[in-house]
This record gives structure tokens, C-alpha cells and sequence, in this order.
């Protein structure tokens, strides 16, 4: 969301406010008027007054249903609407004593509201509209009708500004309230905005990287192979390095693959990039590959869920995501890695789980921030799960660490399947 959106966001929400404070206007306008004439038995023009009450009432329910439209609000329609509730106070009060009714300082209410949610511009000029309002009624009105002496007239007028300073204070200082906590909660999504830009930056820095690397390790790798396997056919070699040869040239070739694969899919789309497998079937082959990687590591597997499972597209970012967390969990503990997965058919559950140090509040703090990372030098660049949170974070997912009961850390992702099945791909 641009800031551009956020603000026609805010007027639609300001909007929505004023509607509800015109409400409540309407309800003391109304109830005033029962008072005079009821109470204070005042000879009110009540025909004027009643319709000036009921148009804006119909104008406000009109508004209302504007607003389940999907239209965008905009800082004109929001100062117009703070305009005609001063034009509507204003012939109120011409039918009422003019600027001689102590319920004139309610003109300070559309003011301050237009102060705090638009431009200065707007505000300044909402002081002309209600500065010319006021100086007009001084000298353009129907009088009051006076009661039975001076002495209740001044009471009665006190008693007025009194409750209209009441009114006046209380919905200015509510809807201030809820003017704070839109914009904070603004500064909130525009900060989080901020974050995801620089993470994104970050993320195509190191794409085009990869892309580089994978360019320019492609010819030594290529060399690599061909050396073991010359050195593997040597009949003079000994067995044993025929064997370590062997695993060298299959450990050569897997990383061939890996390059291959990401130059592949640089820019590929979810149904080219991507292959038809059951969920379970493609969670226990990203397993297995990693197992190869790792053959001297324990890994024990538990995998439950609604049989058969659901049918996703195999993403090659999710699976290095997965390979990436089970790498730190191995290399904190390689006796004891764990994984669980649980799925239904709306998201899957996956736990990888170690018996290393756990973590530090330091190292919780700092966890999935780019090249940060608690190996020795020379040991890790510290982005596997940098790499891991953004993969996830494509697909609507989370990933979160916390510390084990007895020692270690388990790394928990949480996957919708929504943006992962066969039955979603574009």
C-alpha cells in the first residue's frame, strides 16, 4: 500500500467517524428543541427547524450507504462533508438567537475536526467558512423568545454554553482519540512497508549474486567432475579412494544440479518452475535429497496428516527454505535432528527440531536477519534462514523459533497449501 492509499484510507475512516458524531448531533439537536419548546415552553419555528434536522439526517444516511461502495474517499469529499455541518449548524442557529445562542461554540467542533484530519490548507479554510458563519449571525437572525425575566434568560444562557462546551469537548476529544490510533496504526504499516521494501532490496541483491556465482562456478565444477571421474577409473588407485572419489564426484555433480536448477528457475512462474507431487511424497524427497548431503547426520521423521495427502506444486524455493533450517539444526546437533510435519487439507506444520545451546535473547533477537550467524568464521554466511523467512513470507507463511524443553531449538513453519495446490495455479 503506498502512502498515497494509506491517506484515502484514513479519510474513509474519518469519514465513517463523522458519520457516527453526526448522529449523535442530530439526537442533541433534536433533543434541544423538545426541551425548548417542552420544558422552557419557547415559541421555536419548529417547521424549519424539524427540516433542517431530517435533511441532514436523510443526507447522513445517504452518506452511510456511500460508504459500502468501494469508492475511495478523498480529502475534498471529507472537507465538504465538515462544510455542510457547518452550514447546517449555521441555519440552525439562524432560526435560534443567531450568535446570541450559547450553542454557537459548537462552530469549534467541524473546525478542530478539519485540523486534525486534513491539510493545512482545508483548515484554514474551514476558519473562513466559520468565521464568515458567526459574523454573519450577529447580524442576520430571528431572536430567541425571552422568558419571564432577565435573571432566567442569563440562566438559561449559562446553562447552554455549559452544555455546549460539554458536547463540544467530549467529541473533539473522542474522535482525536481515534485520529491517534489510525495514525499510529499508519506509522505502524508504512514502518513495516519500510522493512519489507529493504528486505526485498536485499533479497534481488542477492539474486543477482547467486546468479552471478552460479554463472561463474558452472566451468570449475564442470572441471572438478571430470578430474574424479578420471581419477576414480584409475585402476592403480586404491579402493578406498576410489569410493571417496566416488562420493566427491556425486557430491560435484549435486552441485551442478543445484546451479542448474537455479539458473532454471530464475524467473520461472509457479506452473513452469514447479512440478505435480502429493504433499507427503514431496516433503519425505526433500528428506532423503538432504540426507544425501548429509549422510553422517540422525534424522528422525514423523509425518501425519489426512491420507492421501493433498497435491501441491514442489516449489524449488520452499524446498531450499526446508534444507536451509534442517543445515542450522544439523550443525547445532548431528546426532539428534527431528522433523514433523502435519497438514490438512487448508495449511501444513512443519517442526525441525535440534539438542544444540538453544538460543540466546541476543541470537532470538537478531535471528533471520541477512548475514548474521552464530558459526565460526568461514563456517556459514549467516542467510540461510534470512532466505528461509522470505521464501515462506512469498507464500503466505511464518516461521518462528523458540527453545526447547531439555535443550535445543525447534524452528516451526507454518505454510497455507492455498498459494501451494494444483487446484491454485493460475
Amino acid at each position: 500500500m503506498s502512502a498515497a492509499a494509506s491517506d484515502v484510507s484514513s479519510n474513509a475512516i474519518n469519514l465513517r467517524r463523522l458519520i457516527v458524531l453526526r448522529c449523535i448531533a442530530l439526537a442533541g439537536q433534536f433533543l434541544a428543541v423538545w426541551i425548548a419548546v417542552t420544558s422552557l415552553h419557547m415559541a421555536l419555528p419548529l417547521r424549519p427547524l424539524i427540516g433542517i434536522i431530517t435533511a441532514l439526517a436523510l443526507f447522513n444516511f445517504l452518506t452511510w450507504l456511500r460508504m459500502q461502495r468501494p469508492w475511495p474517499v478523498g480529502e475534498a469529499e471529507l472537507f465538504f462533508h465538515l462544510a455542510l455541518d457547518v452550514a447546517a449548524l449555521t441555519a440552525l442557529l439562524y432560526f435560534s438567537g443567531g450568535s446570541t445562542n450559547p450553542f454557537v461554540i459548537l462552530y469549534l467542533l467541524p473546525l478542530a475536526l478539519t485540523a486534525a484530519a486534513l491539510p493545512a490548507g482545508y483548515a484554514w479554510a474551514m476558519v473562513a467558512v466559520s468565521i464568515t458563519c458567526y459574523s454573519l449571525l450577529m447580524f442576520y437572525y430571528i431572536p430567541l423568545p425571552h422568558s419571564h425575566g432577565d435573571h432566567d434568560d442569563f440562566g438559561l444562557h449559562v446553562l447552554g454554553m455549559w452544555l455546549g462546551f460539554l458536547l463540544s469537548a467530549a467529541l473533539i476529544a473522542w474522535f482525536a482519540v481515534r485520529m491517534s490510533e489510525t495514525r499510529r496504526s499508519r506509522d505502524r504499516l508504512l514502518a513495516q512497508m519500510r522493512e519489507d521494501e529493504l528486505r526485498n532490496e536485499r533479497i534481488v541483491a542477492l539474486g543477482t549474486l547467486a546468479a552471478g556465482a552460479a554463472h561463474e562456478l558452472g566451468t570449475p565444477l564442470s572441471t572438478m567432475a571430470v578430474l574424479a571421474k578420471d581419477m576414480e577409473g584409475d585402476a592403480a588407485a586404491p579402493s578406498s579412494m576410489r569410493a571417496n572419489l566416488r562420493v566427491l564426484r556425486e557430491q560435484v555433480d549435486r552441485c551442478k544440479s543445484i546451479l542448474s536448477s537455479l539458473s532454471a528457475s530464475a524467473g520461472a512462474s509457479r506452473a513452469e518452475g514447479g512440478r505435480r507431487v502429493p504433499l507427503e511424497v514431496y516433503l519425505a524427497e526433500v528428506v532423503n535429497d538432504w540426507q544425501q548431503m548429509r549422510r553422517g547426520v540422525s534424522v528422525r521423521r514423523h509425518f501425519e496428516g489426512p491420507r492421501p495427502s493433498p497435491e501441491i506444486i514442489a516449489e524449488q524455493t520452499l524446498s531450499q527454505a526446508i534444507v536451509n533450517i534442517l543445515n542450522n539444526a544439523a550443525d547445532s546437533s548431528p546426532d539428534n535432528v527431528e522433523i514433523k510435519a502435519n497438514w490438512n487439507e487448508r495449511e501444513l506444520v512443519l517442526e525441525i527440531s535440534d539438542r544444540g545451546g538453544g538460543l540466546t535473547p541476543e541470537t532470538a533477537r537478531a535471528a533471520g536477519q541477512p548475514f548474521f550467524t552464530t558459526k565460526a568464521p568461514g563456517q556459514g554466511l549467516g542467510l540461510g534462514l534470512f532466505l528461509a523467512h522470505a521464501a515462506l513470507r512469498r507464500f503466505g507463511g511464518t516461521v518462528q523459533m523458540y527453545n526447547r524443553e531439555g535443550g535445543g531449538v525447534c524452528t516451526q513453519l507454518m505454510l497455507p497449501l492455498a498459494n501451494l495446490r494444483v487446484d491454485g495455479v493460475p
